[in-house]
């Protein structure tokens, strides 16, 4: 299995590693271009209990474009090879705002077989899950063969939203990881958490298998109206009333309307 993490946060080889930071894509082909080298595999790709990953990371804070560096970062595992690796499974993780081109190019590209969205039980995670399955969707009308395998409810409190979203969108829900403080106190600590054996494993193969043998399906994506139906209206703000603002109001009093100085010229005769 190859795990590729494409996320400025590196929280997923770093999950895998311990906490030790692996060095990115991004910051190795630069490093090897000053240097008039190229990458190597060993230069970005690492391994540990037989599970294979690297991380793309991203520009520095205030320069660059995420987006444009994950398209460089595919090209540059297009040229190590990307496409005859021999895995079972390659895992993609990405930010799910995928309103930026960028963050859309595996779906865009049919590089990868079925969308997994991962959300909790909040309007604005449940939001950028509507915006994944908006980006399949609309990519499936232009020709892609992508599909949505599921949603996993993380930090799951029982409340109910992410379940009610994924009926409403037409998904299965792939797996619920509970709001328990032995998980979180894991994951804070760079734990891996469903080992075999262990408390949270059975919950953790369940989930492996669903998400082996899920089939993509095409999303329904919901529109704002139906999404902040989910939620209790006191929730969301929906029973609050749009007041329009005056002149009067900008200007802090009296307002009075100036004629134009826009000079407007006849049509030539």
């Amino acid at each position: 299995m190859l795990v590729i993490g494409f996320d400025t946060k590196s929280d997923t080889t770093s999950l895998l590693f311990g906490g030790r930071a692996t060095p990115t894509i991004i910051e190795t082909s630069a490093k090897k271009k000053l240097a008039g080298e190229d990458v190597k595999i060993g230069d970005v790709c690492f391994k540990r209990d037989g599970v294979f990953a690297m991380e793309l990371g991203g520009p520095e804070v205030g320069r660059g474009c995420g987006g444009r560096g994950i398209i460089h970062g595919f090209e540059l595992l297009e040229k190590l090879g990307f496409h005859d690796w021999g895995f079972d499974y390659v895992l993609l993780d990405f930010l799910g705002d995928v309103v930026c081109g960028g963050f859309g190019l595996p779906i865009a590209r049919d590089m990868c077989q079925k969308v997994i969205v991962v959300g909790s039980n909040d309007l604005q995670s449940l939001y950028v899950a509507n915006n994944v399955c908006s980006a399949v969707e609309y990519f499936r009308k232009l020709g892609g063969n992508v599909g949505v395998a599921g949603i996993l409810v993380n930090k799951d409190d029982g409340t109910g939203e992410a379940q009610a979203f994924a009926e409403a969108a037409g998904i299965p829900v792939l797996a619920a990881i509970p709001a328990h403080d032995d998980i979180r106190r894991k994951s804070a600590n760079y734990e891996i958490i469903g080992r075999p054996g262990g408390q949270w494993a059975e919950l953790f193969e369940n989930l492996a298998s669903n998400v082996a043998t899920a089939q993509p399906i095409r999303p329904k994506p919901l529109s704002q109206d139906e999404l902040l139906s989910l939620f209790a209206g006191e929730a969301v703000g929906r029973g609050v009333v749009l007041e329009p603002a005056s002149q009067e109001d900008m200007r802090g009093g009296v307002y009075v309307d100036k004629k134009s100085l826009e000079v407007i010229y006849d049509e030539a005769v």
